[in-house]
């Protein structure tokens, strides 16, 4: 069986061979919560792979954000308005899908993340 050949760890200034990517020690962690792991499985369904989110881009094959402002940008991502969190009936809802660019919805992803960080270090406090 051939093997790929070793490579530096792509982690600037280590040298460890390896057969791709990071060394152990300098693999990037998953920054997902336990919740979100559980539900990852969805987007791997043929409900979203082959219906939900290429039906989307064909309804609005431009980003809803940009729209906004007046651009007209390619949407690339499908996005849930309102956060599913594991929910199979808000996951496939159609109504709670909008088109966005990579950019836009990366945008909304880590203003949604630090609302979350907020309100769980507000909770912490008191």
């Amino acid at each position: 069986m051939v093997q790929k050949p070793l490579r530096p760890c792509r982690h600037p200034g280590c040298t460890t061979l390896v057969t791709g990517g990071y060394c152990d020690l300098h693999r990037p962690k998953d920054s997902r919560s336990d919740a979100a792991k559980s539900w990852h499985w969805m987007y791997l369904t043929p409900e979203w792979t082959e219906d939900l989110r290429p039906g989307q881009l064909l309804r609005e094959p431009f980003c809803r954000e940009c729209a906004r402002r007046g651009d007209r940008t390619p949407a690339t991502e499908v996005d849930h308005i309102q956060p599913h969190r594991g929910d199979w009936a808000v996951f496939t809802d159609r109504s709670n899908l909008q088109s966005l660019c990579h950019s836009c919805h990366s945008r909304k992803t880590m203003a949604e993340m630090q609302q979350k960080r907020g309100a769980l270090r507000a909770r912490w406090q008191r």
